[in-house]
């Protein structure tokens, strides 16, 4: 009897030591917190980013998902997750200019040309400038909506037909675009927009082309502009302690989670529903989406100069070199074939 307990004993511990790492871990709930509808794409990406997450962690990692600005606003995203609110959060780091000045440079108009292969080139980019400029968080990864394009309520050709108009911006760089091209700017959020427009209070819309239709755009402006104006910049971010306290199984099955890959997979279900709305718009009677010529798009080009100084200052304060900084995103842009 004795022989038998040991040698049970034995078999136990061989058990435990054989045991994946999972069933040992403690288990940890996440709360992940965004502030677009649940009808929006990233709510089922988000949604399988965190399957995805809980199959590798062996189950021990599970999460609860709040949309709508349930934990709190936009603009406090990157905050909520610095001060743990929330666990993992959906951060537009263009909600606060000057903030984040190195990851503006994504926003910078007639850079990308694909929402896919653009989130990959942004995170892959970006990646050696977390650490420094969102210190506050763990950074998971960065990506970006398709490109959005003008929408306006008349044909505009040229960059100098933009003075006297009222337009409402996409972000904050667009924002300064619209200023720097003698426009003035119209503060609407999305769902607002099509009011500000049906009532003549702007005149046009920097918007990404799915949205058009799902928030009516379309019903109140016929004219496209059909070049891949901007996007703008995305981050997924983590509370740092939440992290620090996770078992080494939890925090690899995290970091496979926080990749370049899944930057891109992350922003696929959104980048195929704004491209679609191209088409759609298309074959909507009345409407004209129309392209620019060389010369037109070189005067656009062109006209974006200023903006791309404003950004070089911001990046020097913030202590990187601006030339080597944009030279490396260009490349990286180029080698994910995302660019325009």
């Amino acid at each position: 009897m004795k022989a038998f307990a040991v040698a049970a004993a034995v078999s136990f511990a061989a058990l435990l030591i054989g045991a994946p790492a999972s069933a040992q871990d403690k288990p940890v709930m996440l709360k992940l917190s965004h502030w677009v509808p649940p009808a929006h794409p990233l709510q089922k990406a988000i949604q399988d980013w965190a399957e995805d997450l809980k199959k590798e962690s062996g189950g021990s990692i599970s999460y609860a998902i709040f949309p709508s600005e349930q934990l709190g606003k936009a603009f406090d995203h990157y905050d909520m997750a610095r001060d743990g609110i929330a666990d993992f959060t959906y951060v537009n780091p263009g909600y606060q200019p000057g903030r984040f000045p190195i990851i503006a440079l994504g926003e910078l108009p007639f850079l990308i040309s694909d929402g896919h292969t653009g989130s990959a080139a942004l995170d892959a980019w970006y990646r050696q400038y977390a650490a420094q400029e969102m210190k506050d968080v763990h950074f998971c990864f960065a990506f970006v909506h398709d490109p959005g394009a003008l929408h306006a309520n008349k044909k505009i050709l040229l960059p100098t037909e933009i003075k006297g108009m009222k337009i409402r911006p996409a972000n904050a760089t667009i924002g300064a675009f619209v200023s720097s091209l003698g426009g003035t700017n119209v503060q609407a959020s999305a769902p607002e927009a099509r009011d500000a427009l049906e009532r003549g209070v702007a005149d046009a819309i920097t918007f990404p082309w799915g949205s058009v239709v799902l928030f009516g755009i379309d019903k109140v402006v016929k004219y496209h502009m059909n070049v891949p104006l901007y996007v703008t910049t995305f981050a997924w971010v983590m509370n740092k302690k939440v992290y620090d306290d996770l078992s080494p199984n939890q925090k690899k099955a995290v970091d496979d989670h926080c990749t370049t890959e899944w930057a891109q997979r992350f922003a696929g279900p959104w980048a195929d529903f704004e491209h679609a709305g191209i088409a759609k718009i298309k074959a909507e009677p009345g409407h004209d989406v129309y392209d620019l010529t060389p010369d037109q798009l070189a005067q656009w080009r062109k006209s974006t100069e200023p903006l791309k100084a404003k950004w070089a200052e911001g990046a020097k304060k913030a202590g990187v070199d601006p030339d080597k900084t944009y030279d490396r995103f260009v490349s990286t842009i180029e080698k994910y074939k995302a660019g325009f």
